[in-house]
């Protein structure tokens, strides 16, 4: 009658001890899971804490290096000049010597360059480690007009900005007429317009040019005169192609007029 008893408190024992051991391994694995978990959160955040102090270390590199005396401005050179004194231009521009390269003050530049009227653009570019470049285009002379005072010729840009003064005419430009076509007007800019279209072995012929109104655009050939009615600016490479061939068909000894301001239906009289 014993016996019964002792096997009931044997299995109680064994479901006890069973009972544990599921719990030490149900809490190894939750330990595990979470020391899994959290070395994954750890890795992301250790990572994440890299790639910012990079970021942050490349930012304070950069700054410290365009903002550091070593990169501070010892020279200016002027480039593009012929008729401007780049030695005048560098000496207005000593201001920027001794600043960084990152605090280059360009609305000061624009404002010291403005007192060069020959300037018709320029642009900077920083040359590490201590170089500042001004790149200078200058104003070119599309031809010439007599003097406001009256004594001597100006040569004058498309603008009508005086390039260059000479006591006599200078000789390859053609002289524009300023009779009726003050500097700036509208006939004025049309006449330079002309000029600039032209091409180089035609431009070399012409003598002088006027044009009282836009339209009205006229040119006055070397030699013995020969005269081109122009009329507007407008188709200008195909009127210089067709009086380039009218030309070639006519006496340059006669005193002819060409009429190309319809170039479609040119006139020869």
């Amino acid at each position: 009658m014993g016996a019964p008893p002792s096997r009931s408190r044997s299995d109680e024992a064994l479901a006890r001890k069973n009972v544990r051991v599921a719990e030490r391994r149900r809490r190894r694995y939750e330990r595990a899971e979470s020391r899994r978990f959290t070395e994954r959160s750890r890795r992301r955040r250790l990572t994440w804490l890299i790639s910012l102090g990079t970021l942050v270390g490349l930012i304070v590199v950069v700054v410290v290096t365009a903002y550091s005396p070593l990169f501070a401005v010892r020279s200016v050179s002027i480039t593009g000049t012929s008729r401007i004194d780049a030695a005048q231009v560098e000496a207005a521009l000593s201001g920027q010597v001794g600043r960084p390269l990152a605090l280059v003050d360009y609305g000061s530049i624009q404002s010291q360059l403005a007192a060069f009227p020959l300037i018709q653009s320029y642009s900077t570019e920083s040359q590490l480690p201590n170089t500042l470049v001004i790149r200078v285009v200058e104003r070119q002379p599309v031809g010439s007009i007599v003097s406001a005072s009256g004594a001597g010729f100006d040569l004058v840009d498309p603008a009508g900005v005086v390039v260059e003064h000479s006591d006599a005419r200078p000789a390859g430009f053609a002289l524009i007429d300023l009779a009726g076509t003050p500097v700036g007007s509208p006939g004025f800019l049309a006449a330079t317009t002309v000029l600039r279209t032209l091409p180089a072995d035609l431009l070399a012929n012409v003598d002088s040019i006027s044009a009282a109104t836009p339209d009205s655009v006229t040119m006055v050939l070397g030699g013995v005169g020969q005269k081109v009615i122009w009329g507007s600016s407008a188709n200008s490479a195909l009127k210089a192609r067709v009086l380039d061939k009218l030309i070639t068909t006519q006496s340059a000894n006669e005193k002819l007029t060409y009429d190309v301001s319809s170039p479609e239906s040119p006139v020869v009289e």
